[in-house]
């Protein structure tokens, strides 16, 4: 429905900032179609509020964008915080009586190292010059396939600094993954692990020997050639092998076409050992601008097959630091990150936050680890904890099992205070669960996407409670966001209304690399109601907007479920599910049925001492064993919401197929829920 025109007060934003509530207002003639805005009175914030009655919202714009690059911003915070820790990394390490057959959750002992913002400079300089003595100049895509760690972290600003584009892989890829990727971008050098690290396995990593033996033609002739990435001239492989003593991955003496990252180091090995006259600051080949493309970051592939996004240094670095701002972040806090630095998350939401405060980012393990995550927090007594929501879950999973002392699993809520949930939608039971068990009371959700650099809306350590649970914000700064029906894009949906978010400003991406199709499917360039263009990137994800303006994600408009004509949004019933006292995880998805269209498939997984009963019946418990069926998964719906949305198909399931960092797949459950149903199951 369109408004009349009228004259009113039009709305550019309403969002939370640290101490107050920013509302600004600008005095116009409002033409046909556009939004209306009446004033309330807020108890909360002692002060005028803006109600929307169009979902559309923009950010505060107070505060300028930092106008440097990466490198230039880096500097400023090594001279104010040099002597403070900046990046302190743990890696699993094996005890003197070999490699025992450990049981899940065995506590491992580790090697930690620690960086402080000057140690991190000089050991990134020094790995810059050894860079362009490879022939790594500005432009060129330098891939990485690597774990969180010490050495991560040291090349990010070595490639920053020589103005080359940091292309973080998946250390999951297999080869021809890897081949794709690097052909698709023309890379010439690539940094790779001697192993992968895998989630919730420590010491039992996948070697990497076999992806070279295959992208490479023969490992010991002192040069690389490839036949299948005619590009590749260079890799670079850091050894981890002495935390994976059963990966035999070969002597890197006997691999001469490989060159050994301890080789690029004045100090050898140890990063944190560099002498300043051996690393000295380079100057990249050219000048450096805050626009040019500084990262291409492969989408997680949730839905679709993985895109290449262009971002910049004033993408990545103002979002990193509007983020810290808004949860507060200050030289002082500690920040586990078990989140890969492959993505958005670990990257910027961590690294690049953490690094434009001058607080400590921890990482507890090179990938994801539920115990050495925990252990980490309490030894360092770590002030912030970061994950998506099955990191959490097998958080509460490790605590519960009691795989931690007593005493540090006590304190952790005495200490952790901050920290940021995102990657998926989690739902309120599980945050009121953090809130209670880990003590995270200033826990920040933040949503985004990688084509947005990635974050545009988040709360705030000071929203309601409900809106901290409930939602995932407000528009962040220098950002619009907007609701748009999915069917015409041009219509701004009224508030309340479920459609396709869609989000503005400095944070939208580049493009895609080497694909203007893909691109101008969701970066679109439109002209606002006072005829300025804008670039929108459009989400795929169905939201709302509520009248103060916070959003609300339902779920991806392609994971929708219609029933019989009905709208049935997952995530309604995935919130009740997970409620269930024997229910750890659940997604679910819609499945193709002859009579409704669609109807609903709940794919649950049960917590640890459960037995999940394929046979129907009530059965509640045998005894002292718990035991949960398919027919209580449907009663709990039943009961808890309406009848409707009562899953007709359950499946009992042990893991997801995910992304690294943690995202289900759920296109990848659709496909298996159709091959179960066919199968008669």
């Amino acid at each position: 429905m369109r408004l009349h025109s009228m004259s009113t007060t039009r709305l550019l934003y309403v969002s939370a900032a640290r101490n107050s509530l920013l509302c600004r207002y600008v005095h116009a003639s409002t033409p046909k179609g556009s939004w209306h805005v009446t004033r309330t009175k807020s108890r909360r914030a002692g002060r005028t509020l803006s109600t929307l009655t169009r979902s559309i919202s923009q950010g505060p714009t107070e505060t300028p964008l930092l106008p440097h690059t990466i490198p230039e911003h880096f500097s400023s915070i090594v001279s104010q915080f040099g002597d403070r820790p900046a990046v302190i990394s743990r890696s699993p390490a094996i005890s003197q009586d070999g490699f025992p057959n450990l049981p899940p959750g065995t506590l491992l002992s580790s090697v930690e190292t620690t960086l402080t913002y000057e140690k991190l400079d000089l050991a990134s300089n020094a790995l810059a010059q050894s860079l362009r003595s490879l022939g790594v100049k500005k432009g060129d895509r330098v891939a990485m396939s690597l774990g969180n760690c010490a050495e991560f972290a040291a090349l990010t600003y070595a490639i920053f600094k020589l103005g080359a584009i940091l292309v973080p892989l998946n250390p999951s890829f297999n080869a021809n993954q890897v081949t794709a990727a690097l052909n698709h971008l023309g890379v010439e050098i690539l940094i790779i692990s001697a192993v992968t690290d895998l989630a919730y396995k420590p010491c039992r990593g996948r070697s990497n020997f076999p992806l070279l033996q295959e992208i490479v033609s023969d490992l010991s002739s002192g040069k690389v050639e490839s036949a299948t990435i005619p590009t590749l001239k260079k890799v670079v492989v850091v050894d981890n092998s002495g935390s994976h003593p059963q990966s035999n991955f070969p002597s890197l003496d006997t691999l001469r076409s490989l060159i050994p990252f301890n080789s690029l180091l004045p100090s050898g090995p140890d990063l944190t050992n560099i002498a300043a006259q051996s690393a000295r600051p380079i100057t990249p080949d050219s000048p450096l601008s805050p626009s040019d493309t500084i990262n291409i970051q492969f989408t997680s592939g949730t839905t679709s097959q993985p895109k290449a996004a262009m971002l910049s240094h004033t993408n990545i670095l103002n979002n990193g630091n509007l983020i810290a701002q808004r949860m507060g972040l200050d030289p002082s806090d500690l920040i586990v990150c078990p989140p890969p630095l492959f993505h958005c998350f670990g990257s910027v939401l961590g690294y690049m936050a953490t690094a434009t405060t001058g607080a400590a980012i921890l990482f507890p393990s090179p990938a994801f680890d539920p115990v050495a995550t925990l252990r980490m927090a309490a030894a360092h007594r770590a002030t912030g904890l970061y994950g998506v929501a099955t990191m959490f879950v097998a958080m509460f999973e490790a605590l519960h099992n009691h795989l931690i002392p007593a005493d540090q699993a006590t304190a952790l809520p005495t200490h952790l205070r901050k920290g940021i949930a995102a990657g998926s939608s989690v739902p309120e039971s599980l945050m009121r669960k953090i809130y209670a068990t880990l003590g995270l009371n200033e826990l920040v959700i933040c949503y985004g996407m990688t084509e947005t650099s990635p974050d545009s809306c988040m709360t705030s350590p000071r929203d309601p409670f409900d809106k901290r649970t409930q939602t995932v914000g407000r528009v962040m700064p220098h950002t619009k966001v907007k609701i748009v029906d999915p069917a015409d894009r041009s219509r701004i949906l009224p508030i309340g209304e479920r459609g396709e978010l869609a989000a503005s400003g400095y944070l939208v991406m580049k493009g895609y690399w080497g694909d203007e199709e893909k691109t101008a499917e969701v970066r679109i360039v439109e002209k606002n109601e006072e005829g300025v263009e804008e670039v929108w990137m459009y989400s795929g994800d169905e939201a709302s907007m509520d009248a103060e303006g916070y959003v609300e994600i339902t779920g991806r408009i392609k994971d929708l479920i219609i029933r019989g004509g009905e709208n049935i949004h997952p995530l309604e019933i995935e919130n009740c599910l997970f409620q269930h006292p024997l229910v750890a995880e659940v997604s679910v998805v819609g499945v193709p049925d002859e009579k409704y269209g669609e109807c609903v498939g709940a794919f649950v997984i049960v917590h640890e001492g459960v037995r999940a009963e394929e046979e129907e019946g009530a059965v509640v418990s045998e005894g002292e064993e718990k035991v949960l069926t398919k027919e209580d998964v449907r009663e709990w719906v039943r009961k808890n919401l309406s009848n409707h949305l009562v899953p007709k198909h359950v499946w009992f399931v042990k893991e997801y197929p995910k992304t690294a960092s943690g995202k289900i797949q759920k296109f990848k459950l659709r496909d298996m829920a159709k091959e179960l149903v066919a199968a008669g199951k």
